[in-house]
């Protein structure tokens, strides 16, 4: 054990963790005790800073841009515009205005002998944030952690580095105006990969992984880390219209679930068409998809309709598309839809469209996917939308978190236990 132990901090030295990690864990102390007016303030100042530096982030962004050769799904993920830090900047005051997730008292009991105990909510400690392509997602996190008390190490990718760094400056001007330490949140000091294997190693020194990015990202951070991790792997989510479901719903639902921004994890990946409603709807729903420029693969009983659709395999089922690309399957009613989910689903967000509420509770209740939506887009599975403010990441684990990661989910908690001089004798 004692040379394991040696081998992970020199892995740890040699990329400079190590001189992340003990500020970090100083700076966590000092915020876990801030008064939240403080933790408040330095949002708020942030969220001025990325205003009053947009022209600096967007030149930074456009330095990332230049420098990218990657899909047109994968760009606009990478891209920021006025909008995007306008949003970035009303998330950090959202959430400033939510209620302090630190200090809750989560239940309180009282013993036959007198001694009273309450659980209470508490920061985690460090974070450990490992992202790719999104540099808003640094934003979110930064702010999420602030409020919640906890000190955050970013390691944004390659691809993201100007702008991440940009982000990274408003933020620290943020806690500077509030008198908190700039190590609240510190970000790697340049895109080498080794970062991300010395904070998987980090043990005592981060204290929860929470990766954001691509499938190969995530599935390393899970094989490889030897601290508690929080994540989703994929975003392979469905879209179900039922045999009850309003056509006019379904269009207009469908068509934002899958072609809003196909590049993200909540997008639609697969359409599940009830067979009593497909030879009438389907090709409707293929038709207004095809004309914001969606490409398909569908199954047998889909092509009987639509002779012309692409064949899809059982891969093409299991494939996350994160673009402008739909897979079809017509399920014979809400059980045909239940079993194609629980074959091929990765357990992110799953919606039904339907008129009919024992149809929907029966698709809410069957399925064991983190989020379950009844007539809502897929793109609805969003820490924002959800009213956290923001979110950090999407759990799809059945542990501590699930769904969206906000504010109470980066709390853990204490027991307070007060006496009067009780012994157990």
């Amino acid at each position: 054990m004692g040379s394991q132990s040696q081998t992970l901090s020199a892995e740890r030295e040699s990329t400079g963790i190590d001189a992340l990690i003990a500020p970090a864990r100083a700076a966590a102390r000092a915020l876990a005790t801030a008064p939240r007016a403080r933790r408040d303030e330095a949002l708020r100042a942030a969220a001025a800073a990325l205003r009053a530096r947009e022209e600096e982030i967007l030149a930074a962004n456009a330095a990332d841009l230049a420098a990218s050769t990657a899909s047109a799904a994968f760009r606009d993920r990478l891209t920021l515009t006025p909008a995007r830090i306008e949003a970035m900047a009303r998330g950090l005051e959202d959430i400033a205005d939510l209620p302090d997730p630190v200090g809750r008292v989560l239940a309180a009991w009282e013993r036959p002998n007198g001694l009273k105990l309450r659980r209470v909510a508490v920061p985690i400690g460090v974070i450990g944030m490992i992202y790719e392509s999104r540099p808003n997602v640094g934003a979110d996190a930064a702010g999420l952690c602030i409020k919640s008390g906890n000190a955050v190490i970013l390691r944004g990718g390659s691809e993201s580095l100007h702008s991440a760094r940009a982000i990274q400056a408003a933020i620290e001007a943020g806690l500077r105006v509030a008198g908190l330490p700039e190590a609240c949140v510190q970000i790697a000091p340049d895109a080498d990969r080794a970062h991300v294997g010395a904070m998987l190693a980090a043990v005592g020194g981060i204290d929860l992984i929470i990766p954001r990015g691509g499938k190969s990202l995530v599935e390393r951070v899970l094989r490889e880390a030897r601290v508690p991790v929080l994540a989703h792997a994929e975003g392979l989510c469905h879209t179900y219209v039922d045999g009850a479901a309003d056509p006019e719903m379904a269009r207009r639902v469908l068509a934002d679930a899958k072609m809003r921004r196909t590049g993200i994890c909540g997008a639609t990946e697969t359409l599940l068409i009830d067979r009593a409603i497909a030879p009438a709807l389907l090709p409707v729903l293929v038709a207004d998809l095809r004309e914001r420029g969606c490409g398909f693969v569908a199954d047998d009983r889909a092509r009987a309709i639509l002779p012309e659709l692409p064949p899809a395999t059982a891969q093409d089922f299991a494939t996350e598309w994160l673009d402008a690309k739909l897979s079809i399957a017509v399920v014979d009613g809400v059980e045909g839809a239940l079993a194609h989910i629980a074959r091929f689903s990765s357990n992110h967000t799953e919606a039904i469209i339907t008129e009919d509420a024992a149809v929907a509770e029966r698709f809410l209740n069957g399925t064991d996917s983190a989020v379950v939506m009844w007539n809502a887009s897929t793109q609805f599975c969003d820490g924002g939308e959800f009213g956290f403010g923001a979110e950090i990441g999407i759990a799809t684990g059945k542990l501590h978190a699930r769904g969206p990661v906000g504010l109470e989910q980066l709390t853990t908690f204490r027991y307070d236990v007060r006496g009067a001089g009780q012994v157990r004798g």
